[in-house]
């Protein structure tokens, strides 16, 4: 969508008041704004389509408005800024008539008019160029809602069903493989590897059995590692689960990793233990984090997770210590699919039956599939008929078939994020600047949407934190994010993004050039403007 929703209000607080502009700039600046009206609204329909599907010319178009608006907002950002009231009011009017009398006497300056007045000049005709485009792109789009509450039944459903159904076989046989025979407490240190691709439900998987057993052992830690991780980070959170107040401040410290390693054997000495690393990408990341893990503690325990074979064969004890993903089955299939989208096991109507079975088969048994295309059908009140649902179906694709293909997977998901409103799309695809297993305070992104201008509106009643906050809802109901955390009020503190739907708004981003980041595993740089620039350095 580019930045035209937030520049909109923008150009308006320009043509405030009467402005000592040239007749020729003001008449320029109402044409654009009519015409990014125009534009913001065909690229709404245009981004409710998958890209291939789209016209190459309308590709091509709208990448070219989309970099128009971040030139706009970067000449109207800096006109501002010129103008701004430096922080002395906080109040909204006071600050509009100070901005007010500031443009007028910037406006009475020859040198910046004419300056403000050729960068605005080249802006409107390049608008006008992209304007006679634009009309061969008019197509039909269903009006989107604004605002959101996080809808407690999806909330109830995040927890008892993606992690209770159709789990407790599964948790039970990981729980044997873990404590099995009644001298289990005088065993060596055991690990045990789960592996399988993602969106089988491995991390859920171990961490239902953690909950379950954690309280037989003297220590517990649950730890995500990622696929390029930061060394030092993993073991500093492994003692900061380990023991929070002891370790309270461990990260701001300066230590070694080998110094990291002698703490954390140290304290595991003479304990029974069970830590959890989820997420290993690496055979050598690996054999380093093992390494910290005393053997001198019987009963102790060790549980990894993997995507790939051959990380799970080293991150084990014994090829009798692989517990190998396997999709759901029809049954818990169709349970699930069920009460996220009719709220009960059977409250699938009678003409609805066969699509859903439809639907399911596609999914192939994958948590991921059936959660994210069950939300999109229970928050999406205008998919209600049968020939909808059709519809739907035939728009997935060929399915998860036996192959178990990431690519269908990545179809389905791609199914979702164009069913999002145009207003949600950029704010999840800021989430691509945080690295893999990230916890993201609601707080914090919500206040970085807003001063990237993520977040706008050109009512003035409305609060921007409370529309990001429902931006922020809207997307936990939609599974796009997983939320973590409730606090005293029942509000979710922050979220997770699973790193499939990770994988693919990286992949959008960097196609539409919204967002670059600048790591060691993404060089790629844009060879046209880009909206957000990061440095993948986070380091909590």
């Amino acid at each position: 969508m580019g930045a035209i929703g937030p520049l909109l209000p923008k150009l308006g607080e320009l043509l405030m008041g009467e402005l000592t502009m040239e007749k020729q700039v003001r008449k320029g600046i109402v044409s654009l704004v009519t015409e990014l009206k125009l534009m913001h609204a065909v690229l709404g329909k245009v981004s409710k389509v998958p890209a291939d599907q789209l016209d190459e010319g309308v590709k091509i178009w709208a990448g070219n408005v989309k970099e128009l608006s971040y030139q706009m907002e970067d000449i109207v950002d800096g006109f501002m800024v010129r103008v701004g009231d430096d922080g002395e009011s906080t109040n909204p009017k006071n600050r509009a008539k100070k901005i007010l009398k500031k443009v007028k006497r910037l406006f009475k300056n020859g040198k910046d008019l004419h300056q403000i007045s050729d960068a605005l000049e080249e802006v409107v005709l390049q608008a006008k160029q992209l304007a006679e485009l634009r009309q061969r792109y008019e197509q039909e789009m269903r009006d989107t809602s604004i605002g959101a509450s996080v809808d407690p039944r999806m909330m109830v459903l995040y927890t008892d069903v993606t992690e209770l159904v159709g789990i407790e076989e599964t948790r039970d046989e990981l729980i044997n493989m873990l404590i099995e025979g009644d001298d289990w407490l005088k065993q060596p240190l055991k690990t045990i590897s789960i592996v399988g691709f993602g969106g089988l439900g491995k991390t859920t998987l171990a961490k239902s059995a953690y909950d379950q057993i954690k309280g037989q052992f003297d220590c517990d830690a649950f730890i995500s590692v990622s696929q390029n991780p930061d060394k030092k980070k993993v073991f500093k959170n492994i003692l900061y689960e380990l023991d929070k107040k002891k370790y309270g401040h461990i990260h701001s410290e300066e230590l070694e990793e080998n110094h990291l390693i002698d703490e954390i054997i140290e304290f595991l000495n003479g304990k029974r233990y069970l830590i959890i690393i989820d997420d290993i990408w690496d055979k050598e990341v690996w054999k380093l984090i093992k390494c910290a893990f005393s053997k001198k503690s019987p009963g102790s325990r060790l549980i990894t997770t993997t995507r790939i074979v051959s990380v799970s064969e080293a991150c084990c004890s014994s090829r009798d210590d692989i517990y190998k993903m396997k999709p759901l089955s029809d049954d818990v299939s169709r349970t699930l699919f069920y009460k996220r989208v009719f709220s009960q096991e059977n409250g699938c109507p009678q003409e609805l039956l066969q699509v859903s079975k439809d639907i399911l088969k596609k999914c192939g048994g994958i948590p991921l599939a059936i959660i994210s295309i069950a939300s999109l059908l229970a928050n999406n009140h205008q998919m209600k008929t049968k020939h909808q649902w059709y519809t739907l179906l035939n728009s997935i694709g060929r399915g998860l078939t036996e192959d178990q293909s990431l690519e269908e997977m990545k179809k389905i998901l791609l199914f979702s994020y164009y069913d999002l409103p145009s207003y949600l799309k950029p704010c999840l695809l800021y989430l691509s600047i945080f690295p893999e297993d990230h916890e993201i305070m609601r707080d914090r992104l919500i206040w970085r949407w807003i001063s990237e201008g993520l977040v706008y509106s050109d009512r003035q009643e409305t609060s921007l934190y409370e529309l990001g906050n429902s931006y922020f809802n809207e997307l936990v109901n939609r599974s796009m994010i997983q939320p973590i955390g409730i606090d005293v009020e029942g509000n979710v503190q922050g979220c997770r993004v699973h790193d499939m739907v990770l994988d693919l708004i990286c992949s959008l981003s960097s196609e539409e050039n919204f967002v670059t980041i600048l790591d060691d595993t993404r060089r790629k740089m844009p060879n046209s403007e880009i909206k957000v620039l990061g440095a993948n350095r986070y380091s909590c």
